[in-house]
């Protein structure tokens, strides 16, 4: 396979521009959008919001565009509103997402999920608080919420009702077959919510984990349910096509899940049949995805990606904070992850993967974008370049500050 606008052979592009396989799919680079959460569905249902959303990441010239976090039951739900996979009725707006997603040549992955005791949350713009009377009035009232243990998230938040055999079981089904219809949707690959503290997360810290049955206890116990999911995800979804789970490696928090216990799962999952672990981590508390006592920084949970690929053999995704080309490339060059998932970076400039490929040398007078953007802006450019200006595509992007250095709590 060639470079369209190079000719070169892969082997000669920089990491962050070449192919990469996964199982019988292949991605034309290495670069992932990330599920990024829009809140903005109807019942669950897709709508226009989602599709140009979506869309213009793959235009942009993604790898893999992954739908957000979608959930298997109604009940699960961060928000009233999270898409959802629970209903025949909401694969047709995700058919049309994964078709436009493919015509515009990125892989189309989806998210599923289940929210636990984080569910029946307000929209972060409405609060981030648990839904209350001020929401019943607008036509979203509450609902219950479930979890391994009835521990709130925080005081003055519902105490979730304690998963039995019987609902642990019904929830397994009900991955099965919300996996079911995203392969109906035409989706790709399917990827696991297990991390920033919602239902399957949940069952793997013993921050919210105190179960004493086969379902808790020691780290066996605490990562049956998720490893459950996994099979039955794995045993519908075909076997050309790739499975990830995100997870959060560490809690932040002492006594909380640790990068040791990441390890241990990461070699369960393979064995299971997922394909890659997607390093994310935090988020076991009441708001936000990440432990806000972390140290942030560029590149701040590779380290995770990378112990996790080095000491079990698990391909891994790095995730937060990467936001040039260079530091993109130099991780996949120093072999710490094997794909790049961008979220708040996508936000900001949707064609950063065009960007990335132009500033390390590939992809130079617009080639690889679509015609209709790219021949209007080669012509501009060269017109810059005629008039003694800077023509696109030749800005330079900042390297990084050094990552934030990893807290105890890490062990990395």
């Amino acid at each position: 396979m060639e470079s369209p606008s190079t000719g070169e052979s892969p082997a000669a592009l920089p990491r962050l521009c070449r192919p990469v396989a996964l199982r019988g799919t292949t991605l034309r680079n290495p670069i992932v959008i990330s599920p990024m959460c829009q809140y903005s569905a109807v019942d669950g249902e897709a709508g226009d919001w989602h599709r140009v959303h979506l869309g213009r990441f793959a235009m942009g010239g993604a790898g893999m565009v992954m739908v957000e976090a979608t959930a298997v039951t109604e009940q699960g739900r961060i928000t009233p509103g999270d898409l959802g996979l629970w209903d025949d009725r909401q694969i047709p707006g995700l058919r049309g997402i994964a078709g436009t997603l493919k015509a515009l040549g990125a892989v189309p992955g989806i998210q599923l999920g289940h929210a636990g005791r984080k569910a029946a949350t307000q929209r972060p713009w409405q609060g981030h608080g648990p839904l209350a009377a001020a929401d019943a009035a607008r036509g979203e009232p509450p609902w219950p919420v479930i979890g391994p243990s009835p521990l709130p998230i925080a005081d003055g938040w519902p105490v979730p009702a304690e998963l039995d055999r019987a609902g642990l079981g019904a929830l397994v089904e009900a991955w099965r077959t919300a996996a079911a219809r995203a392969l109906e949707a035409g989706f790709e690959a399917v990827e696991l919510h297990c991390a920033h503290g919602y239902l399957l997360h949940q069952f793997l810290s013993p921050l919210s984990n105190r179960r004493t049955d086969g379902y808790g206890g020691d780290p066996a116990g605490r990562c049956r349910f998720p490893l459950e999911v996994a099979a039955a995800v794995r045993a519908v979804w075909p076997g050309d096509r790739p499975m990830f789970v995100r997870i959060s490696a560490t809690d932040w928090i002492e006594g909380g899940w640790t990068i040791e216990d990441s390890l241990v799962l990461a070699r369960a999952l393979s064995e299971a049949g997922v394909d890659l672990v997607d390093c994310s981590s935090g988020g076991d508390l009441r708001i936000g995805a990440t432990n806000a006592s972390l140290g942030r920084g560029p590149g701040y949970q590779v380290p995770f990606a990378d112990r996790i690929r080095a000491e079990t053999g698990v391909p891994t995704a790095a995730v937060g904070m990467i936001r040039t080309p260079e530091f993109a490339e130099r991780i996949l060059q120093e072999g710490k992850a094997d794909l790049i998932f961008l979220a708040r970076q996508a936000l900001f400039d949707p064609f950063w993967a065009h960007h990335a490929a132009e500033t390390l040398g590939v992809n130079q007078g617009f080639a690889d974008w679509t015609p209709q953007y790219g021949w209007w802006l080669d012509k501009w450019s060269r017109a810059l370049a005629a008039n003694g200006e800077t023509p696109l595509g030749a800005e330079v992007f900042p390297e990084p500050a050094a990552a934030a250095p990893a807290k105890a709590s890490v062990r990395a």
